[in-house]
């Protein structure tokens, strides 16, 4: 609700607030109070010089949940003395933005004063939505402040986003955690445990809000069972949830992790990657998906059994499934990181693409072609072609690239593993091809 609305309820008597959430409780008021964006909020900063000077332009807060994002956007609307629209794009339909923002329209020609407009979780919007904002962030009506734990360049329309300057938060570390966890022990009145705190802040993985929910959850218990063990505590505590996003951006930044970790031949890493993938619920039909790629990208014909391989693991992934089809899998990713590496048929196939592509007008050679037709043998079909089974060493020269296109070397063997071998091969037939030229 704008600071110059009025709540339909204000007439009401109400009696203060006491049911209110541990995270809502302990949230900062002032950027003093705000742990773990010392980076984003230093004194001279962009956005700490906005906050300051109440000078603000259209930015969006990015970064893993409770990290800060709405307490930012608090602290702005706390200090800013401008009118503030606060939006979540889980509850307001566009209608709701569409009336404010004409509103907001109509203050800016009358008053010239601008509205900051704040959208929590942005992203949930779609891109014909989010063009609805357009208008007015340039028209300089709004100001627009969005949080999104998605990455921007991917769910928020490039237009709106060019518009807007990405503020990064960083996911909180143990030690700002556990500040912030002992500051819950003090408001819930519970006797402070180093072991536990420090045990809780691990479990939150970053998220503030987590972990402080978490302590209110187990507060009664923690209560009447002080100083308990920590493996203990684990047992009434509810099985971890692993920091997954499911086909979202940490989705594609760890397959990219696995990847990397395979073509560095780091076996141990990549096991890791593979794990947090698996335990976390991913598809191993993708993870096998992607292992087939490996084999053939980054190492081809360097070892030809890593295709096969991948191969007979796509099958152990269809015929178990998970959990049975893990040690399948772990053992691809064993076997391809610890393979000689080559991605000389990855840059091969490109470079053929690229010509194939800027010269398909090209016909193929009278001499390749087939001619399983009397029309097709009168039109030279096949004429002087050498069948290579019947020549000297079993080859025989021939030009197969189009007679107007000059000959390419697009596969250039590398000097690991079978690819050696192949080298060896293509320099025979080299010597071949020079000895018949002399003849």
């Amino acid at each position: 609700m704008r600071k110059d609305q009025q709540n339909i309820f204000d007439s009401e008597k109400t009696e203060p607030l006491t049911k209110v959430p541990l995270a809502e409780k302990l949230r900062p008021h002032t950027l003093s109070e705000l742990k773990g964006q010392e980076k984003l909020l230093s004194q001279g900063s962009m956005l700490t010089h906005m906050i300051e000077s109440n000078d603000y332009h259209s930015f969006i807060l990015w970064g893993p949940p409770g990290t800060g994002k709405t307490t930012i956007a608090k602290i702005i609307e706390e200090t800013s003395h401008m009118p503030f629209v606060h939006f979540s794009a889980v509850l307001s339909s566009i209608n709701d933005v569409k009336t404010v923002m004409k509103e907001a329209e109509y203050r800016h020609r009358a008053k010239n004063q601008p509205t900051i407009l704040f959208i929590d979780e942005i992203h949930r919007f779609n891109k014909s939505q989010q063009d609805a904002f357009l208008p007015y962030v340039e028209s300089g009506a709004i100001i627009l402040i969005g949080a999104t734990t998605e990455n921007p360049s991917f769910e928020v329309i490039s237009a709106l986003l060019s518009r807007c300057h990405v503020f990064v938060l960083e996911m909180l570390s143990e030690t700002d955690l556990i500040d912030i966890i002992a500051k819950g022990f003090t408001e819930m009145g519970i006797d402070k445990d180093e072991d536990i705190i420090n045990w809780m802040a691990v479990q939150s993985g970053g998220d503030a809000r987590r972990a402080l929910n978490d302590l209110e959850l187990l507060a009664p218990y923690l209560k009447d069972n002080p100083h308990i063990d920590t493996k203990a505590l684990a047992k009434v505590y509810t099985k971890k949830t692993m920091f997954y996003d499911k086909n979202k951006e940490e989705h594609y930044n760890i397959i990219s992790a696995l990847h990397k970790s395979l073509r560095g031949s780091d076996p141990q890493a990549g096991l890791y990657w593979l794990a947090r993938m698996l335990e976390a619920g991913e598809d191993p039909r993708y993870i096998v998906r992607r292992l087939m790629r490996f084999a053939s990208e980054d190492i081809g014909l360097a070892d030809p059994q890593a295709l096969l391989q991948a191969v007979a693991a796509k099958e152990a992934v269809l015929f178990m499934g998970m959990p049975e089809c893990s040690n399948a899998l772990a053992q691809l990713v064993v076997y391809l990181a610890t393979a000689p590496k080559s991605n000389a048929l990855y840059e091969a196939y490109d470079k053929a693409a690229a010509d194939a592509k800027s010269t398909s007008h090209l016909g193929v050679p009278l001499h390749i072609r087939n001619a399983p037709t009397k029309l097709m043998k009168d039109l030279n079909y096949g004429k002087d072609y050498h069948y290579d089974h019947e020549a000297k060493n079993k080859y025989h020269y021939q030009k197969c690239f189009p007679d107007s296109m000059p000959e390419k070397m697009y596969y250039k063997p590398g000097e690991f593993g079978f690819e050696k071998e192949i080298a060896k091969r293509l320099e025979w037939w080299k010597k071949l091809r020079s000895e018949q030229s002399k003849e």
